[in-house]
């Protein structure tokens, strides 16, 4: 029976290389020279360090464009608040979301089995496994999909004949 899996990750390399890169503008920007601002990665976290507000949002801001051109989905980023460390030295931790929540799968599910498709949807941890007779149920269920969830990225993988 035919199906492939419903997942959103983030592509941890490309991550990665956008983090490295964002870090070298900062060092080689006129407007950062003498500050201390950097992203420091911890696995799927991400510490943003600036001496200010307003240079905090320009390091960010920096980090998002260097993601879009890697291709790295800014929903994927869970951005917390600002918090002070002394003086004007200020932090802002991102959480890298991975896998597909648990109300948002059960959402995707009863989507797909109000479609009327002849496709069956079942929760796999962080994914979500369809399966269906034929593969243009399953290539329709793809369009669907990609028509109506637009909070998260989607990626579809595992298409087994």
């Amino acid at each position: 029976m035919p199906s492939f899996d419903v997942v959103s990750e983030v592509n941890k390399v490309e991550l990665k290389n956008a983090v490295d890169q964002s870090n070298k503008e900062i060092a080689n920007r006129f407007d950062f020279k003498g500050s201390d601002a950097r992203i420091e990665q911890n696995e799927l976290t991400l510490t943003l360090y600036a001496d200010g507000e307003f240079k905090l949002g320009q390091v960010m801001d920096l980090f998002l464009g260097k993601c879009a051109k890697r291709g790295v989905d800014a929903r994927m980023l869970d951005v917390k608040p600002i918090e002070k460390l002394g003086g004007t030295k200020m932090k802002q931790p991102v959480e890298v979301k991975v896998g597909i929540e648990q109300d948002k799968a059960k959402n995707i599910v009863r989507l797909v089995k109000d479609s009327k498709l002849k496709v069956q949807a079942s929760i796999q941890g962080s994914a979500v496994r369809i399966s269906g007779a034929k593969k243009d149920d399953l290539q329709a269920a793809i369009a669907l999909l990609r028509k109506s969830v637009a909070d998260i990225p989607l990626q579809f993988e595992n298409f087994r004949d």
